[in-house]
């Protein structure tokens, strides 16, 4: 489990960097500086739920099945949230229904803040060394 979760998350980082990139050279001048700004909010929130995949990856604080729990929190609300912020932010250069997608982003927010909060009851409820 701990390699898949490294994996992922080094995919994840090298997505958000490609992403962060591509919205600074290619979208700048497509974008106006709000839909730039919201578009570098989903790349920002990417690669530090990125990083943290790579923390539950390494750590061995947690079990395997909480590292499982967290895994799929964090996957799924990183495509739900950063993802939704994406098109919507881009929404203009396509056929992209907004209000269809606007909801998505509070619940991949939820699922991320879910995941940091399994970690954190976890370790809480951990005996002392």
């Amino acid at each position: 489990m701990d390699k898949k979760i490294i994996k992922v998350a080094a995919f994840m980082g090298a997505v958000a960097i490609i992403l962060g990139a591509f919205g600074a050279h290619s979208l700048k001048s497509v974008l106006d500086e709000t839909q730039l700004a919201t578009f570098e909010t989903g790349v920002r929130y990417q690669m530090y739920h990125a990083l943290f995949l790579l923390f539950v990856g390494t750590t061995s604080y947690i079990s395997v099945k909480t590292k499982q729990i967290i895994f799929w929190l964090i996957v799924i609300g990183v495509i739900l949230f950063s993802g939704s912020i994406y098109l919507l932010s881009t929404a203009s250069l396509s056929m992209i229904n907004a209000k269809i997608i606007g909801p998505v982003t509070p619940l991949g927010g939820l699922l991320m803040i879910s995941g940091w909060i399994v970690l954190f009851s976890k370790i809480w409820s951990e005996k002392a060394e």
